[in-house]
């Protein structure tokens, strides 16, 4: 592996790519709102004689993509967390450190945005409907939300981020091995949309719902490494 050292800077970063496709993407999903396309896909999942959506209590869905495809990310964040200790005792994980840091620090703000939003936002989960045998009322993001005893907690997915998160990877690698990188952003694509169809086809978030988080834990991963990594080349002076 190249040292740090030996990358005086890094690679030409698209900000019009990096930051024009997210914002673009959220504001797809703004206008996305004035359509019936979240409640049209949850329908697919909804069986009408079984009276639940159709993974709702599945084994696979919950108890492995759900619960042991959680612990597998979070041994991910724990050898992180790991080799950044290691940094300050290590020679060998020394020249590292910086990336370890923008990793452990990715990872950390990518999954942790997640339940102060639930909270604040109130969204209801499709389970919770009354389209879906629940008692709640349905509305948009940025509508109010109808009075209830029990505020929803389902935007944004709080499953699909821990998938989403992965993205740290990607930048923690991007100067230090590309072809690494690159095989980590498909990767964390991969297993955050596994998790989102996941809960989807158990009635747990809209389909805008999981789109959201990936864009936020993109920009939040980008952000950190642009703050602590980025080393963009400086322009030659001319003589």
């Amino acid at each position: 592996m190249k040292s740090p050292a030996s990358i005086p800077v890094s690679k030409p970063l698209n900000f019009w790519l990096c930051l024009g496709l997210p914002v673009g993407s959220a504001l797809a999903l703004l206008l996305l709102q004035l359509t019936s396309l979240d409640m049209d896909l949850a329908k697919r999942f909804y069986d009408v004689e079984q009276g639940g959506f159709i993974g709702r209590y599945s084994f696979f869905l919950e108890d492995i993509l759900h619960d042991r495809a959680k612990q597998l990310v979070i041994l991910f964040s724990v050898l992180a967390i790991l080799g950044l200790v290691g940094s300050f005792i290590l020679q060998r994980l020394k020249p590292y450190r910086r990336e370890l840091v923008c990793l452990v620090l990715s990872l950390a703000m990518a999954t942790a945005f997640v339940a102060p939003l639930k909270t604040i936002t109130a969204v209801q989960c499709p389970w919770s409907l009354k389209e879906f045998g629940g008692q709640e009322t349905y509305s948009e993001l940025l509508s109010p939300r109808p009075p209830t005893d029990k505020p929803g907690r389902c935007w944004p997915g709080g499953h699909a981020a821990t998938g989403f998160a992965l993205f740290a990877w990607f930048f923690a690698l991007r100067d230090l091995r590309p072809r690494m990188a690159r095989n980590a952003f498909i990767f964390a694509v991969g297993l955050g949309s596994v998790f989102s169809v996941s809960r989807m086809l158990q009635g747990a978030h809209f389909f805008s719902h999981n789109v959201w988080t990936a864009i936020f834990c993109w920009l939040i991963c980008l952000g950190m490494y642009c703050l602590l990594l980025y080393r963009p080349s400086k322009p030659a002076t001319s003589r």
